[in-house]
């Protein structure tokens, strides 16, 4: 497993991203338009350590391709993206991205947050394995499944990270600045307050159950 998929339709920034991939060691698989990504992700699944979108594509978008990955798989996704607004980063996180960068970019910026979304997934791993219960909740951190009363509950990966650790950690007090980095492990690249939206959507899917509020 040491490929890195990059999906733009800008020739010159799959160039540019595959050669600083190479010099990571990493082998590029390079991908034109969301159509082609998802063909080659399928081809080479198991393979694939990343994944870098870019939000506008022909044939299929960026979202829908982050979509439709983590309908089959977990490997980590970065969205490219050619806009800073509030609503496409949280689009991204909110379908399931792990992290984002706004063009225009430095490519070592992006090897950098490559290295330290790969880092998080190493953590989340080796120190995060198991079930935690509470209640009628269950968080299944292997699976990235949650359960309540027996019934699944449609959280994206983000949110069950963010879940599992607010749960495991019920006395602690955390900060804006201090979640991502208990969370994830690592000092956290993107925006401190993208914690927000994830809060407030597990809050509106969590509503009607009896669990502990979080100030």
């Amino acid at each position: 497993m040491n490929k890195i998929l990059i999906a733009d339709d800008n020739e010159q920034i799959t160039s540019i991203l595959a050669n600083y991939a190479k010099k990571e060691g990493r082998e590029p698989i390079i991908a034109l338009d969301g159509a082609e990504a998802l063909e080659l992700f399928a081809k080479n699944a198991g393979e694939i350590v990343m994944v870098l979108i870019d939000v506008v594509m022909p044939e299929v978008d960026g979202f829908e391709v982050c979509r439709r990955l983590r309908k089959k798989s977990m490997v980590p996704v970065m969205m490219l993206m050619a806009r800073g607004e509030d609503y496409d980063k949280i689009m991204g996180l909110d379908i399931g991205a792990d992290d984002y960068v706004i063009k225009p970019f430095s490519a070592s910026e992006v090897m950098a947050r490559v290295r330290a979304v790969l880092r998080r997934m190493q953590v989340s791993e080796q120190s995060r394995q198991g079930m935690y219960a509470v209640g009628n909740l269950k968080i299944d951190i292997e699976k990235y499944e949650v359960e309540i009363g027996g019934g699944k509950v449609p959280l994206t990966k983000n949110e069950i990270e963010l879940l599992w650790t607010l749960e495991k950690n019920s006395s602690k007090v955390f900060s804006r600045e201090n979640l991502p980095d208990s969370i994830w492990g690592y000092d956290y690249l993107g925006d401190s307050r993208t914690v927000d939206p994830h809060i407030k959507r597990l809050r509106a899917k969590l509503d009607s159950l009896t669990i502990r509020a979080w100030t």
